[in-house]
C-alpha cells in the first residue's frame, strides 16, 4: 500500500506500509517508533504489557507531543488503564487504532503542523 505524499510536514514521513512494516523515507521498519525529529524500529511488548518505560523515546520529546498515535497491529486493542492514566497524568493524551490507521492519520497529522508522535506495532 502506498500512501500520498502531497502534503506532509518536516520531519520522517511514513510512505508506505509493506508486508509486516512500514516504509518510512529510506528505510522500512517493522515495529516503529515516530517522532517529527526522526523515526526508530522499535520491538514492543505484548501490548497488554505496555508501559511508560517502552514509549521514553517518545515520552523524552521536547516539548512533549500532544498526544501519541498508538498503532496496536492489525486490529485495534485498548492499552492497559495503567498505561492511559500515567500519560494522562503528565498531560499527554493517547489514540489507539489499528497500525495501517496510524500510518495514515501520521501523515495527516504532520501536514497540519502537529507535534505528535507515534508507536505502530508490526502487522501480523
Amino acid at each position: 500500500m502506498r500512501l500520498d505524499r502531497e502534503m506532509r510536514g518536516s520531519g520522517p514521513t511514513i510512505s508506505g506500509i509493506v508486508e509486516r512494516g512500514f516504509r518510512v523515507d529510506d528505510g522500512v521498519y517493522e515495529g516503529l517508533t515516530i517522532t517529527p525529529e526522526r523515526a526508530d524500529g522499535w520491538s514492543p511488548p505484548p501490548i497488554e504489557a505496555l508501559g511508560e518505560r517502552d514509549l521514553s523515546a517518545l515520552l523524552s520529546l521536547d516539548p512533549q507531543p500532544e498526544f501519541i498515535l498508538l498503532g496496536t497491529g492489525n486490529d485495534l486493542v485498548r492499552p492497559p488503564r495503567a498505561l492511559v492514566a500515567a500519560l494522562e497524568a503528565k498531560g499527554i493524551g493517547i489514540e489507539p487504532m489499528d497500525s495501517r490507521a496510524a500510518a495514515r492519520a501520521w501523515g495527516v497529522l504532520r501536514s497540519e503542523q502537529r507535534w505528535v508522535a507515534g508507536a505502530l506495532y508490526p502487522l501480523d
